[in-house]
């Protein structure tokens, strides 16, 4: 029981301060059975009352406790003593100088909980300007990590070769047949490109493209697909287009797919693509049928021999292109 109390124990227990602790017990006995909640069903005040006797009991068993009280009545006593010989304006001046002191009190404490309390917020916004801080860098760390990471998967893209597609080794021959009425059969197209290095003779498509305003007349025109083993051998075929010391007067050479194949790019973006050796003086029958000419590449692999719906896949883009020509 706090001893902040308005109710003096003594008085729940009717008895005086001097008091026994066996006086404090019979009394406890007699008015407890008097307050009981069983004994007064009907007193709603029954369990508060009985609830304050027992708080005001263990006070008063308590030594210690029980000093403490007594020293608080005896202050309370003789505090209502001395004012008994105020007159009501010392009594008022008392009052009011006990009031201020309260109030500074009051004021103080007031004080320094703000103060505490704007140490707190000062505190809470460094923390907020630390953790902001921190995850700013460690969001631009991240950022320059991102952009190494794509630099160096950049720099690795630039150093691995692209992959080799089946058309990058197949060139496009266009060509009169009034200047060339020879190249009418694979074989023939194949001897013409066999200075340049061995082609898939299985896989030559070749169309030849009757006049647009007589398609019953005799080709003028014609086309050829032919693949190369090595894309260095057609490489060199390209950039030897239409030249006459190849045997290629007249006839134009290109990539199959309109532009270089993506490995070509790379090799000269790597600084690794040589230009074709200029033609020899002479040519003998033995050498126009072998590759005696590279283009100075690196060795790529050769693609497989392109099948037969990939032939005739060819053959249909030719016609599409002729039509359109």
């Amino acid at each position: 029981m706090n001893t902040e109390v308005e109710v003096d124990p003594y008085e729940l227990l009717d008895i005086k301060v001097e008091s026994t602790e066996q006086e404090i017990r019979t009394a406890y006995r007699k008015r407890s059975l008097k307050v009981h909640p069983d004994r007064n069903p009907n007193n709603a005040d029954a369990a508060r009352k009985f609830h304050e006797l027992n708080q005001a009991y263990e006070l008063l068993l308590d030594p210690l406790r029980r000093l403490a009280l007594d020293a608080k009545l005896r202050l309370k006593q003789a505090r209502a003593e001395r004012f008994k010989s105020y007159d009501n304006k010392r009594k008022n001046m008392v009052e009011e100088l006990e009031a201020r002191e309260q109030e500074f009190k009051k004021a103080r404490v007031t004080k320094q909980k703000e103060e505490l309390q704007r140490w707190h917020e000062a505190e809470e916004i460094k923390d907020q300007g630390r953790r902001l801080r921190e995850e700013k860098e460690r969001e631009f760390r991240q950022r320059e990590e991102e952009k190494r990471r794509a630099a160096e998967e950049a720099h690795e893209d630039e150093l691995a070769a692209p992959s080799l597609n089946p058309l990058d080794t197949t060139v496009r021959l266009k060509y009169n047949l009034q200047s060339h009425p020879k190249l009418t059969t694979a074989d023939a197209v194949t001897k013409v490109m066999a200075t340049f290095g061995p082609t898939d003779v299985d896989s030559i498509v070749l169309s030849l493209k009757p006049p647009k305003k007589a398609p019953n007349k005799p080709a003028k025109f014609g086309t050829a697909l032919v693949p190369f083993k090595q894309i260095g051998d057609a490489f060199a075929a390209v950039c030897a287009s239409g030249s006459p010391e190849r045997g290629l007067e007249g006839i134009e050479v290109g990539w199959v797919g309109g532009q270089e194949p993506p490995i070509l790019v790379w090799l000269k973006k790597m600084g690794k693509l040589g230009t074709p050796p200029p033609p020899p003086p002479t040519f003998s029958k033995q050498s126009s049928t072998a590759s005696t000419e590279r283009a100075e590449l690196p060795q790529v692999p050769s693609t497989q021999n392109a099948s037969q719906a990939e032939k005739e896949r060819l053959e249909r883009e030719i016609r599409e292109q002729e039509a359109e020509d």
